[in-house]
């Protein structure tokens, strides 16, 4: 049975996924605010959490930034802040899905089988070393020459994603549902951003990548 923290402040939200988590046979703990979430989250190691940005001791940003000091159980905000850099900053600390309020419960649902899916189907190498840095996954760090690089929580998880496919093309659309879920289907803006970063802290010459590679029109590709 899959175990889910919902951590919002809204008893009535709480109740409606309560009843429709359950129905389904989830297995629901709840939290009406951070100092709780945090408590739960390590006390019952739940398989997800849905989170509310906005509760009344914290925002939730911090709770996903607390939570990813020692797990990476995927966490999926729920909130009705709507603009761009409300989601980029949720993503950047650990999220693993922003919903927007409101949203539909089919929608939601199937948010939670992909990142349950995600998590039982991590990608497969444990690293990987090239002539210019080295990516050790389970350690989640990268060293280029003797400095240790550092990641976003979204650069991570577009790298690890490339490196389980090495010289495979991985599709632009796959890359924006795996990282930031259906809604972002069609911002391949969102990947060309986070794709520049990247190079800048990986590539000995950004503007002419030598690993991180774009198939123009397709999607990306990690050439070892």
């Amino acid at each position: 049975m899959t175990r889910v923290l919902v951590v919002e402040d809204d008893p009535q939200l709480v109740r409606a996924l309560k009843i429709n988590l359950q129905a389904r046979k989830f297995e629901v703990a709840e939290a009406g605010d951070g100092r709780a979430a945090i408590r739960l989250a390590a006390d019952r190691k739940p398989d997800v959490i849905l989170l509310d940005l906005g509760l009344p001791d914290m925002d939730g940003v911090d709770v996903i930034k607390s939570v990813r000091g020692w797990s990476r159980v995927p966490i999926l905000v729920l909130s009705a802040r709507h603009t761009s850099e409300e989601k980029i900053r949720a993503l950047d600390a650990g999220a693993d899905d922003y919903v927007t309020k409101p949203f539909s419960m089919d929608e939601l649902l199937a948010r939670l089988r992909a990142a349950t899916r995600r998590q039982e189907d991590p990608a497969s190498p444990a690293g990987i070393t090239t002539d210019e840095f080295t990516v050790d996954l389970a350690a989640r760090k990268v060293v280029r020459g003797e400095r240790t690089v550092r990641l976003t929580p979204t650069e991570w998880h577009l790298l690890e994603l490339l490196i389980a496919h090495p010289g495979h093309l991985v599709s632009q659309r796959r890359l924006l549902l795996e990282v930031w879920g259906p809604t972002y289907a069609e911002h391949t803006n969102y990947l060309r951003v986070y794709m520049a970063q990247l190079r800048r802290k990986l590539e000995a010459d950004p503007s002419h990548p030598r690993y991180l590679i774009t198939e123009p029109g397709m999607g990306y590709r990690f050439e070892p």
